[in-house]
């Protein structure tokens, strides 16, 4: 499938101390022999070697460590070749050029993992992963892709695609072989149980989906609380900035304002919104409007209450409003307070909020750091969702009193649908989607 040699710059394209221009396949050796100063035919695999890269004329371009992996102890299963030269742009792109103009061809976006997914040397969940390692902005998220990259994915659902094939495999043997009395014959009494089973196990693991979708993606976080209780010094005060807007007029955030931060090893998704209250003001009401939206949507409420007054009517309203909603209760300006509130209590003014950071430590370090294999992301989920949906058929049919060979094709469904989450069944069209969101060179 393969029959050509790639190339590609593999780290990022600005200046540093250290560029790498990767090549894989079988003319990778014989290419770098025509532009390096040293022959490597023979040399072991896994070794580095120092020499100059040469131009067409011969003449020294950069001085570089060439490593040398031969198949089939490589990443893509292929000779590779690292040549890993000075960091600067124009080296390193003069460099990309040189090799390109001795027969090898611009890889596209992914096609190192590809190939190594090709080859049979990762799966495809272990590819996603990858690509999850390079895109993890928090510790959570990249101890998941390393699991991921480990094959956890694959640890997970091995049982069940095997419980499957099982089931699948007896079903035939009592249609092809019905004569034989030694053959235990398969019935929907048989069969009900195992499926049920089989679905609880499903559920298990798609309940479990969510934390994977957190980690990768951060938890949806909004701020909400009356107009002038100290929305938006929180936000400051938790991005250490002033993002947003901060007056004493109340109503003066009237947009949905946006950032980042890392509670240990998890990343929150902060949303400042305008204060919900009935008002008259066309643009103040198209604000609170999102900010009903944004609360709908959000994994977390902060909800923003002010300590130096009584509880209004539209305090009580949201605190209704966010009843069923995982949600911290938070008293701002205990500065301005004689008294103390039980609870979080805080003065985000003066940046005295480590009340509120004891507090999402607690709630999110024990639920999210689990080292348990979990999917991530919404492919996978997808696929496994329309295998319980097959496997749920398979169950009715059976409570009807069908014969087991005629669910059969709902049971192979789910079997299909497992095997495609690991790359095991696929469609062409797919794997080069998927491919196409790696970055170049890797």
């Amino acid at each position: 499938m393969f029959d050509h040699t790639i190339c590609a710059i593999s780290t990022a394209l600005k200046e540093g101390a250290i560029s790498i221009v990767r090549l894989s396949g079988e003319d990778a050796i014989p290419i770098v022999n025509q532009i390096f100063t040293k022959d490597l035919s023979h040399v072991p695999s896994h070794t580095i070697h120092y020499g100059h890269i040469l131009d067409d004329h011969k003449e020294p371009v950069d001085e570089v460590l060439v490593s040398v992996f031969r198949a089939p102890k490589t990443y893509t299963r292929e000779d590779i070749i690292e040549i890993n030269c000075h960091g600067g742009i124009f080296i390193t792109r003069k460099i990309l050029s040189i090799v390109l103009s001795h027969g090898a061809k611009l890889a596209k976006p992914g096609e190192f993992t590809q190939r190594a997914f090709y080859h049979g040397r990762i799966d495809l969940s272990q590819a996603e992963a990858v690509e999850d390692m390079i895109e993890a902005t928090n510790d959570s998220a990249a101890k998941m892709a390393i699991r991921g990259i480990r094959g956890s994915v694959h640890q997970l659902l091995q049982p069940l695609i095997e419980d499957l094939l099982d089931i699948i495999a007896q079903i035939e043997v009592n249609i092809d072989y019905p004569e034989y009395e030694d053959i235990e014959q398969l019935t929907q009494q048989d069969l009900l149980p195992k499926v049920k089973e089989w679905l609880d196990r499903i559920d298990a693991i798609l309940k479990k989906a969510n934390t994977g979708q957190l980690i990768k993606n951060g938890i949806d976080t909004v701020i909400i609380g009356r107009p002038n209780v100290g929305k938006s010094s929180l936000l400051n005060a938790l991005l250490e900035e002033d993002k947003a807007i901060v007056t004493d007029i109340a109503g003066t955030t009237r947009d949905i304002v946006e950032g980042q931060i890392h509670i240990g090893s998890v990343q929150l998704n902060l949303i400042d919104t305008a204060g919900i209250r009935h008002a008259s003001d066309k643009i103040e009401q198209i604000g609170i409007e999102k900010s009903q939206e944004k609360l709908q949507q959000a994994k977390l409420v902060l909800l923003v209450l002010d300590g130096s007054h009584p509880l209004t009517k539209e305090d009580e309203d949201l605190l209704e409003k966010t009843k069923d909603k995982l949600r911290l209760i938070i008293w701002n300006k205990q500065d301005l307070s004689d008294t103390s509130q039980e609870g979080i209590c805080i003065s985000a003014k003066n940046h005295q909020i480590q009340p509120l950071i004891d507090a999402l430590e607690t709630l999110y370090q024990n639920d999210l750091l689990k080292e348990e294999p979990v999917l991530s992301n919404e492919r996978q989920i997808g696929l496994l969702q329309q295998a319980r949906s097959a496997m749920t058929r398979a169950q009715l049919a059976l409570e009807d009193h069908t014969e087991p060979d005629l669910v059969e094709i709902d049971i192979q469904e789910a079997y299909e649908d497992l095997k495609e989450i690991l790359g095991e069944v696929h469609r062409e069209d797919l794997l080069d989607t998927l491919f196409s969101k790696f970055c170049l060179g890797k």
